[in-house]
């Protein structure tokens, strides 16, 4: 990792576990660098300017982007506000200070905070034993529970792990399906937590706290499997949005409503043939969200496309949750793709609680909601609920599966950005590509994004830019997610890109899909040879036979060096060691990047695989498309790289 300047008024866990099990504590690091890797690659989330259309800044742009955001609130630091935890992969929490700034609240990327505790699936800071600091609860392969215990303080978090699989007074192993999200409060003002668990069949578990807890000490007493007989159901065949299904008992059915939702219930009698039922994963919430002093419980689920609540009507010292649940908020409900993250806390300091909500992606068409999908609600002093953003980390996303190009489309001098996705959640009938233009220089980059740029392409647009007609301006190879390359043409100029498709299918490979495409000069005769990758893994190798003028491409081998990546195979050729040939650097669905250094020469390659020299695997997101390029003008070439969470990441060599 780079040099560090350490905060002096903060300080937090540190990410990997010392011999006796604890966590230790580490000052919190220089947020202008983040990790360091191998060849001096530094990862970079705000390393220069990046403006949205209507010129305002992302906060993080280089973040990489969320699909499954499950978010937290918790003021970790103990500095009187609430900072920010979002779980995006399995396994690895994301922590986002919180700082007040004359400018307004700032939240800072803190990459070695936390990011290295095993949470599972999902996680909760909670305070099991009553100690006045947060302890953490996380899911265990498969389905099981891990408690680690805060044995810092509430401002200086330390983290023991007392049990890799909890077991309650009983001996028995507390049991939470991984897709099933927890929560716990203490309901009855008793002074002991309560541990809630969403079961697959609706209902609701409850735990009690003992106050024990160490490592031979069970610290949850199970009480209820049906606390409240609270029975969470859906109606799929209802069009009408988050209806209330009915009491065990009080004889109504489901009602009627407006809306794309479905229907569900608290209580709802699972196979007593009055409605069909179902239900899937959920997610839970617990606040006094109407300040009447009780805890109010929240349900997010698969089939539910909105979010239910399920208000105390009793008191703290006797609760009572044997009400129908209601969409929410009450007087604008949600509507999503479903399975909907809650968390509350008074993010804007005015005493009452708001709502920041992950969308993970139900039953409605997940790909609606790749990008807009950390939704924050503000109350009002009317207790009525706004929308104020539907990205609270304010970063480059474009939905899933990104790829960045980086061109000079205009001709200033400096590099501009194209970002393709996978599908568009916007329009689900196509891939879109979106500029961002470098209003900055070669040497000090700032992009804005300006809008869609225009290309007739499909779902997963892939495209590499070359001189390919020798007229002096970039001409374009577009992958599709078809086993199909596109030629287009510039017919504009090197000042003004234009791309006027040719062929719609110039080169097909011989089988596999998820063609992607890579241009060099990899025989020295003048003209731009081609390799593809696909989505089987392999690498696929085509001559150009034609001219610099015009070109024609044949097929030399779809299984060139007998090269196998795995899948997703996302080829560049670049000279990345300075020998004045072209070497091969394959991006990977998984695994990625994977290094062929060129031990030939420019005119008769050979390509040997070696230990890579870009960031680890594990610094890497999901579905890695390498491209590099000397962003900052420094005589080196960095390296950018989409993301399945459809962002962008940026690594700065040095």
């Amino acid at each position: 990792m780079s040099p560090a300047a350490p905060l002096a008024a903060v300080a937090l866990v540190a990410t990997c576990a010392a011999s006796a099990g604890t966590l230790g504590v580490q000052t919190l690091p220089d947020p202008s660098a983040a990790n360091q890797s191998a060849e001096g690659w530094t990862r970079q989330v705000t390393p220069f300017p990046v403006l949205t259309e209507s010129g305002s800044p992302y906060e993080i742009p280089f973040m990489g982007g969320f699909n499954v955001p499950r978010p937290q609130l918790a003021d970790i630091d103990g500095d009187g506000d609430l900072d920010v935890f979002v779980q995006e992969a399995t396994n690895r929490l994301l922590f986002f200070e919180r700082e007040n700034t004359p400018s307004g609240p700032k939240h800072t990327w803190r990459p070695d905070a936390f990011s290295d505790i095993d949470v599972g699936e999902w996680y909760r800071f909670v305070d099991v034993d009553a100690d006045g600091d947060r302890d953490l609860l996380a899911e265990t392969p498969f389905s099981y529970m891990r408690l680690y215990r805060n044995v810092g303080t509430a401002g200086v978090a330390e983290f023991e792990l007392i049990a890799d699989t909890l077991r309650d007074t009983r001996g028995e192993p507390i049991f939470s399906d991984r897709q099933n999200i927890p929560n716990a409060a203490d309901i009855d003002c008793d002074g002991r937590l309560d541990l809630f668990i969403g079961r697959l069949v609706g209902t609701v578990t409850r735990y009690e706290a003992t106050g024990a807890i160490g490592s031979d000490a069970s610290p949850f007493r199970h009480i209820t499997d049906r606390f409240e007989d609270i029975e969470i159901v859906a109606d799929p065949a209802a069009q009408g949005g988050a209806v209330p299904g009915r009491l065990p008992g009080s004889g109504s059915g489901p009602g009627n409503g407006a809306g794309s939702g479905p229907s569900a219930g608290a209580g709802g009698s699972i196979g007593s043939g009055t409605f069909p039922t179902l239900h899937g994963a959920n997610t839970m919430a617990l606040a006094d969200v109407d300040s009447d002093g009780d805890v109010d419980m929240f349900w997010g689920d698969f089939f539910e496309a909105g979010l239910l609540f399920i208000e105390n009507a009793g008191s703290c010292e006797a609760p009572n949750l044997r009400v129908e649940p209601r969409p929410f908020p009450l007087d604008d409900p949600i509507q999503t793709s479903g399975y909907n993250a809650p968390t509350f806390g008074d993010i804007d300091g005015d005493g009452d609680l708001d709502l920041l909500m992950g969308v993970l992606g139900g039953a409605y068409n997940a790909n609606t909601t790749t990008a807009d999908n950390l939704l924050l609600f503000t109350q009002g002093d009317d207790g009525q609920f706004t929308l104020q953003t539907s990205r609270f980390i304010s970063q480059i996303d474009v939905g899933s599966e990104s790829i960045p190009s980086l061109v000079d489309l205009d001709g200033d001098g400096d590099l501009d950005m194209l970002v393709t996705n996978k599908i568009d959640p916007s329009d689900l009938s196509n891939s879109h590509v979106f500029l961002f233009r470098n209003d900055g220089s070669a040497t000090a980059p700032a992009f804005q994004k300006v809008g869609e740029f225009e290309l007739q392409g499909a779902y997963h647009n892939a495209p590499a830019f070359g001189d390919l007609d020798a007229d002096g301006d970039l001409d374009m190879m577009l992958g599709t997610w078809r086993d199909q390359v596109r030629f287009l043409r510039n017919t504009g100029s090197a000042t003004d890109a234009q791309f006027t498709l040719v062929d719609s299918a110039f080169v097909e490979i011989t089988r596999g899909s998820n063609a992607t495409p890579a241009l060099g000069d990899l025989d020295g005769d003048g003209d731009l040879d081609l390799m593809i990758g696909e989505s089987s893994g392999t690498i696929n190798y085509y001559d150009n036979v034609g001219s610099p003028q015009s070109p024609a491409f044949e097929l030399v081998s779809d299984e060139y060096g007998g090269f196998d990546i795995g899948r997703r195979s996302f080829p560049k050729l670049v000279d990345i060691d300075g020998d004045s040939d072209l070497d091969l650097i394959v991006g990977t669905e998984a695994d990625g990047i994977v290094f062929f250094r060129n031990v030939g020469d420019a005119f008769e390659p050979e390509f040997v695989e070696e230990t890579s020299p870009f960031p680890a695997t594990a610094d890497l997101p999901l579905f890695v498309t390498p491209e590099f390029a000397d962003v900052d003008g420094d005589g080196d070439l960095d390296l950018v790289t989409g993301a399945a969470g459809g962002g962008v990441y940026y690594f700065e060599r040095r």
